[in-house]
């Protein structure tokens, strides 16, 4: 599969290009960025052609890795969708449920392959504790933490500007949600939402079939206090997110195995677009109630 890169920031730096660059089943045809430079820069280092010019890397590739900020990840998935191209997402899919709702339209019209990287949902112990625990049922409640030092760190994403605006909630909160989601299943109330401590957010969600879970998001957290953690509680006893010592790099080369898959076959991974969408509106729905704009109820997609 010919696939180009959309981005030249950290991210794509340090994951997406030596991924794609490495992966036996892709072609690394360019890298398309902001600025010339920069996507100069990164495609001489993986010996691959620069482009300025979006639509003509699309004319050139069957897909698209996107390592972008979710404001323009999303207008950018839509075109390359309707362009008939293959999609490789981050997370969060968009900022906006409108925007995310075009691209997995635009997905939909295409009926081209989409996978978010939701990074847990590519690591195998943690995909197949997951797994296990979506099939065992009976829970009855469940804490998630995602906290990260992002901001009282030397983390390279700490200056990024939509992180600053954002926060945890729309950073980690789509990887607590990647992990609740399957095993509790679907949010259909946000029943409560506090901030704590620096861009901290509570979350307290009721799932359907009646569990509730909670849900610690932070970018802000003690270096040492970093680290993501979830707990499951029910008839089965108590059962927690085993750690991984593997990385990202790894997690997206699954991410990418994952799209040959899904455009080969033609079946959705249950990571793709839609999902990723569903994610954006629980996000939204938290994000108003903490505003006190509106309600945190859902509606069933």
């Amino acid at each position: 599969m010919r696939i180009g890169l959309l981005g030249t920031g950290p991210w794509a730096r340090m994951v997406h290009a030596p991924v794609l660059a490495a992966h036996g089943g892709l072609d690394f045809v360019g890298v398309w960025g902001r600025r010339a430079d920069a996507a100069k820069e990164l495609a001489d280092q993986h010996g691959t052609r620069p482009y300025d010019d979006v639509d003509a890397l699309l004319a050139d590739v069957d897909a698209v890795a996107v390592a972008l900020p979710p404001a323009v990840q999303a207008p950018l998935a839509e075109r390359a969708a309707r362009a008939g191209r293959h999609l490789l997402l981050d997370k969060p899919l968009s900022l906006t449920v409108d925007q995310g709702r075009a691209v997995v339209d635009a997905v939909r019209a295409a009926g081209v392959a989409s996978v978010v990287f939701f990074t847990t949902r590519f690591q195998p112990e943690t995909a197949e504790w997951i797994a296990r625990q979506a099939d065992e049922g009976g829970w009855f409640t469940a804490r998630a933490e995602w906290l990260g030092a992002v901001f009282t760190g030397d983390s390279p994403f700490a200056a990024s500007p939509w992180r600053r605006e954002k926060g945890a909630l729309w950073d980690v909160g789509p990887h607590a949600l990647s992990v609740l989601l399957p095993v509790l299943g679907d949010v259909s109330r946000i029943a409560a939402a506090a901030h704590g401590p620096g861009d901290t957010v509570h979350l307290v969600l009721e799932h359907q079939g009646g569990t509730t879970s909670t849900a610690t998001l932070s970018l802000t957290a003690p270096q040492a206090a970093a680290g993501a953690a979830v707990e499951l509680r029910g008839t089965a006893g108590v059962t927690r997110l085993p750690e991984t010592a593997e990385g990202a790099t790894e997690a997206l080369t699954r991410a990418a195995d994952a799209l040959l898959a899904a455009a080969a076959s033609g079946v959705p991974h249950p990571c793709d677009a839609a999902f990723a969408l569903r994610v954006t509106e629980i996000l939204a729905a938290s994000q108003s109630l903490l505003d006190g704009t509106a309600q945190g109820v859902l509606d069933t997609p």
